[in-house]
C-alpha cells in the first residue's frame, strides 16, 4: 500500500493549486490532510462543518468532496484577497459559506449550532480561543489539527504552542484523541460528552 497514491482527488484541487502558486500562497494543506478530511466528512452524510482557516481552498475542496447532499460547511479567514479566490472557486455552492472575518472576532461571536467536524488550520480555533471552538462541537463530532510536526515555516518557539495544544487535549476528559505521525502531523480528537 502506498498513501501517496491519492487518486481521488476534487476536480478542481489541481485548478487551485496552480492558483496558489500564481499568487504565491504558501501555507497550503496537503493530499493527505485533504483525503483525510473527506473521509471523516463522508461519516456524517447530514453533517455541519467548520473550517478556521480557509486559505486557498485546498482542504476547501476537499471537505466539499466530502459533504452530503443535506450537509452544509462554514470556512472562515480574514484575508479578504484569499476569500475572493476562493468565492470564484466555491461560493456558488449550496452549502458552502465563506465569512471574511477575523476568527478570534467569529468564533466569540458565533451563536449558531453545534458541528461535526471542525477543522482548525489558523490560529483562532487551534491555539487560540480553544474552549469556545470546543465548546461549537458535537458530541461524536471531529476536531482535527494539522502541521503539529515541526514546520520549515514556523516561528522560533513555536513548538511550545503545539506541546501546550496536545498536553491541554490530552488532559481533557470529553475527548479521545490519536495522534498522527503523518503528513504534517495530526491531531484527530472525538468528543465524547
Amino acid at each position: 500500500m502506498l498513501d501517496s497514491q491519492i487518486s481521488d482527488q476534487p476536480k478542481i484541487y489541481q485548478e487551485i493549486q496552480r492558483k496558489s502558486k500564481e499568487v504565491g500562497f504558501t501555507m497550503p494543506s496537503d493530499l493527505y490532510v485533504g483525503s483525510l478530511l473527506k473521509t471523516l466528512m463522508l461519516s456524517k452524510p447530514n453533517g455541519r462543518f467548520l473550517e478556521m482557516g480557509t486559505g486557498i481552498g485546498l482542504s476547501l475542496s476537499w471537505m466539499i468532496d466530502g459533504m452530503g447532499p443535506d450537509s452544509s460547511l462554514v470556512s472562515v479567514d480574514n484575508d479578504s484577497d484569499l476569500i475572493e479566490i476562493v468565492s470564484e472557486y466555491f461560493g456558488a455552492d449550496e452549502g458552502v459559506e465563506l465569512i471574511c472575518q477575523d476568527g478570534s472576532d467569529w468564533i466569540r461571536s458565533y451563536e449558531g449550532g453545534h458541528f461535526d467536524l471542525i477543522f482548525a488550520d489558523a490560529w483562532p480555533g487551534k491555539y487560540s480561543e480553544i474552549d469556545e471552538t470546543l465548546r461549537l462541537l458535537a458530541i461524536g463530532g471531529f476536531y482535527v489539527v494539522d502541521d503539529m510536526a515541526v514546520q520549515p515555516n514556523w516561528p522560533e518557539g513555536h513548538e511550545d504552542n503545539v506541546g501546550r495544544l496536545i498536553g491541554y487535549l490530552e488532559g481533557r476528559d470529553d475527548f479521545v484523541l490519536t495522534k498522527l505521525d503523518w503528513s504534517t502531523g495530526l491531531i484527530v480528537a472525538v468528543k465524547t460528552k
